[in-house]
Parts: structure tokens; sequence; C-alpha cells
């Protein structure tokens, strides 16, 4: 052991393995899909953090533990923003430090049961402002929340529906403290203990009492997946693969045709020939067909990438516009001061530009649907909005061709299953090459999932459901609760430390010395 202490001394072992340490997490998340591995993931960079010589220190282990958790579950970004990815995993890694100070404050040397009693409330709660601010659009947005890793866990998808995404992300950081104290502190393992029974019992008691959605009927809806289709006109090639798969249905009863992001590469005012083609379509299958526009448009300047919905008669009219952008890939945060990332990636080249308002369609059959588009999925305010706005249906309209064959598709289709059980309404994720995903109002995966590797159209019987589940209802407690701790936390400190300085004994003047006069000398 001492001679791990020695090796751990020096600093860029230590800073290596705290990156190490905080990457691990990754695992929990598809493709690797290891749900249960994020209940201890967290430990080692808990106990790493737990150890070090100062709070600087400590301050270090959280930052350089939050860039390689960065890091990680960005990793798929390397191969376009090349070695910008790992300058924006340091700046968001950051946000960790005061994480890891708080590990040391708080579970550092030989704690009190009273201490590790707190550190099971104040870490998480520390853990969910840290998410809460990188949430932020413009500081990339909520991808890869902790919480997010537990979508195909019945349980957790209940826990979901009481307080969403956040409430999970502090329960899976409850579990990993009280794991580290039982490892790392004897005498304070009673308030480990009664932290894993709080948490099994939070989720009992929402397995029971929690309100469920109450199925009233189905829709057949049709995803329509191209897969990859490449060269120079590709954009007309698409839009004939997806009409040729759209025919397909024609016979089977769907309610609706919901195609992909960036399904059609030209502004329908422009192009009246696709408008009507894709008239036909909706008269051919008997219902709407809902495409996504990724062009200039002709009404106003810039480039949208807008739903539109199409009847049999041509566009209805219903449009929404997406709101929140893609930092780098779909506009370049303060591009004056970055827009450098150009030169060394496949950022934006020009900023697209962003709707007003979220839109809830009405698509025939007293069907209204609520549409989203890629990156927003993973925002649960947006999601939770279109159900208090009455959507019966939350759709995705996505496309992750540029990262076709790593971990990112699979991640992004997962996100659907937070999002229905949240707020108690099925959720089809729609992808352009996959993976595409049909989830019901409690979050189960209805159907097989459309891997990269399809090309296809598939028709889902999906539940509707009806009543408000209390995340909707009550929004994003969980991080408010959280904050108010943390603020109750810095108040204390703030006493403590001014305590502190006034009780600080004053230190006593030293004596004044005594100046003897020196005897006048008489002569010489």
């Amino acid at each position: 052991m001492q001679t791990f202490d020695r090796w751990l001394g020096s600093s860029w072992r230590r800073s290596v393995l705290a990156a190490l340490a905080g990457s691990l997490p990754v695992f929990a998340f598809p493709a690797p899909s290891l749900w249960w591995f994020a209940y201890v993931a967290l430990v080692p960079w808990i106990l790493l953090a737990r150890s070090a010589p100062t709070g600087r220190r400590a301050a270090y282990d959280g930052w350089l533990g939050g860039l390689g958790f960065m890091l990680a579950v960005h990793h798929w970004l390397l191969p376009n923003l090349h070695v910008f990815t790992v300058v924006l995993a340091a700046l968001l890694g950051a946000l960790w430090a005061p994480w890891g100070w708080l590990v040391r404050r708080f579970l550092g040397g030989l704690p009190s049961p009273g201490r590790c009693a707190a550190a099971l409330v104040l870490l998480p709660s520390g853990w969910l402002a840290v998410e809460l601010v990188r949430s932020w659009q413009g500081l990339g947005g909520p991808w890869g929340m902790l919480g997010a890793s537990q979508w195909q866990v019945a349980p957790a998808l209940r826990l979901a529906s009481v307080g969403g995404v956040w409430l999970l992300s502090f329960l899976v950081v409850a579990v990993n403290v009280a794991v580290a104290v039982l490892v790392a502190v004897r005498t304070a393992r009673m308030p480990a203990m009664a932290g894993l029974v709080a948490t099994a019992a939070a989720t009992s008691a929402a397995w029971v009492w929690a309100p469920r959605p109450d199925v009233d009927g189905h829709v057949r809806i049709a995803v329509v997946q191209p897969g990859i289709v490449a060269g120079t006109d590709s954009a007309q090639r698409r839009f004939d693969l997806e009409e040729q798969l759209t025919r397909r249905l024609a016979g089977q009863h769907v309610d609706l045709v919901v195609w992909g992001e960036s399904s059609i590469g030209f502004d329908l005012t422009q192009r009246p020939d696709l408008a009507r083609r894709v008239a036909a379509l909706s008269r051919t299958v008997d219902a709407d067909v809902l495409v996504n526009v990724d062009a200039r448009r002709s009404d106003r300047p810039g480039i949208y990438k807008s739903s539109v919905l199409v009847g049999p008669n041509g566009p209805t009219g219903e449009r929404y516009d997406k709101m929140r952008l893609v930092p780098f890939g779909e506009y370049i945060p303060a591009r004056s001061l970055l827009g450098w990332a150009t030169s060394v990636g496949k950022a934006a080249g020009e900023d697209r530009r962003r709707g007003s308002e979220q839109v809830v369609m009405n698509v025939g059959h007293g069907l209204r649907v609520g549409p989203l588009v890629c990156f927003e999925t993973a925002f649960p305010d947006m999601s939770r909005h279109l159900a208090r706005d009455g959507a019966v249906v939350l759709l995705a309209q996505s496309s992750t061709s540029t990262f076709q064959h790593s971990w990112a598709p699979e991640q992004h289709a997962s996100l659907g299953a937070l999002r229905a059980a949240e707020t108690g309404r099925p959720m089809v994720h729609a992808t352009l090459t996959g993976v595409s995903a049909v989830y019901g109002p409690s979050g189960q995966r209805i159907g097989s999932w459309l891997d990269t590797d399809a090309s296809t159209a598939q028709v889902y019987d999906v539940p509707t459901a009806h009543g408000v589940t209390l995340y909707v209802r009550f929004g994003d407690w969980p991080v408010q609760a959280a904050l108010l701790v943390m603020a109750g936390f810095c108040v204390t400190e703030g006493a403590r430390a001014l305590r502190l300085r006034r009780n600080a004994p004053v230190p006593s003047a030293p004596p004044a010395r005594t100046v003897r006069a020196s005897p006048a000398r008489h002569g010489r």
C-alpha cells in the first residue's frame, strides 16, 4: 500500500489516473450498455479525490476526471473535431473541479458518520449542479447525463416519470458515494447502508405509487429509413429511395409516415415537383407524411432544419423549425472567436437559423404529435413542454450518418426511452441512417431497432396514453432541490469561516522595549 501511495505521489501519474477514472462511466451507456456498471463506475474517481493531499489537488482530480468523462462520452466527435474535442472536454471538465474538492471536504481523512451522511446528499447535489450547467445548449447540451445510462431498466424508468433523468442521476451518484464509503470508511458503514436502503425504498415507492400512464388506444406509425446514400447527387437519390420505400406502405393502414432528419435537401417552395410527389405518396398510403427539410428558405434568409407535414393536397402549413442547434455541427458559438475550429475539423461553415417556438401538429385521425429534431431529444424540458401542450405522440427526426460506425447512433436512440417515461407519451425516433427506435408511454421498447445497416420502411403499432406524470406536472424539482442543498452548504460554510475568524485569538502585541538613555560623556 505504501508503495502504491509513493507511486501515486507523482503528479502526472495521478493526473492520468484521474482522467481514466472519470472515463469509466462511458461503459454504462450504449453501445456497451452495461447499465449496472453506472452504480460503481464513480467509485475509483471518488476514492482518488478523497485521498488527495490538499483541497487544490482534489480540485485538480475533479477537473481531470471531468475531462476524462466528457472525452469518453463524446469520443465519437474526434474524427470530426480532432484536437478541438480535447479542448472542449478540458473546458467542460473544469465544472467538476468543485465537485472533486467537495469529495475531499466530506470524505477525506477519517470522516465521521455525520460527514459521510452529509456526503450522500451533497455529492449527488453537486453532480446535478454540474449537469445543469453543462446542459446549456451553448456548452454542448445534456448528452451523456449519468441517469441516461438507465434507459432500459424498468424501475429506473418509473423514477424518471417522477423526477426525470435528473432524479436518476442523483440516485446513481448517491449509490456510488455509499459504495465508496463502504469500501474506504469502516467507521461510517451504517450511514452508507442507510443510503442504499433509502435508494431502494425510493425506487420501490415510485414503482408502487407513481401514476402510470393509462393506455387508451393505438396508432400505426411508419418509419422510413433509407440508409446511407453517397455521391454528389445524394440528396436527389435519397429522395427517390424514400419515395420507393414509402410506396410499399400502401394498404397497411398507417396513421402517419415519418421520414428522418434532412430527408429532403431542397426547399419545397422552390421545388414544387417534390412537394407534389410527397403529396402523391400521402394519397397512396392514405396518411400524412412528416418530412424534414434541410435547405435555404425562400421566404426568409438562412438555412433551417424544419419538420414539414405534407398531406394529400401538399404541405398542410404545419411546420416546426429546429430551435436548439448542435454546437459546431450546425453553428459555431462565438464564431468570431472560435471560427478557427473549421480549419481543424468538420465544423459548420455557415450557421443555421433557429426556430422560435415548439409546435404540436394535428396529423389527422385525431392524432396530435410533437416533433423534435435530432439533438433536441437530449433536452427533457422540450418533450415535457410538448406533453403539456397536448401532444399524444412525441416524434424525433434524426440523422447520425456522420458518426455511423460509432457508439453515437445507439446512444441517441436510447434517449427516446427516457423522454417517453418522463412524459407518459410514446416516442418515435425516426432516423435517416439508423438507429431508429420506438418506445411506449412507459419507456418500454416497441418492436426492434432499425440498425445502421438497415434500409427499409417499418410500421409500428404504438400504444397511446393519457394522464400526467409527476415530472410533467412538477418539472425539474430534483435540480431545484439540489441547488437549495448547495446554497445551504455555501451559507453554512460561509458562516463557519466567519465564526472561526471571529473566535480566532488575537495575537498579543510584544512588550514595548525600554530605551535607556546612555550616560553623558564628560570631556575626553
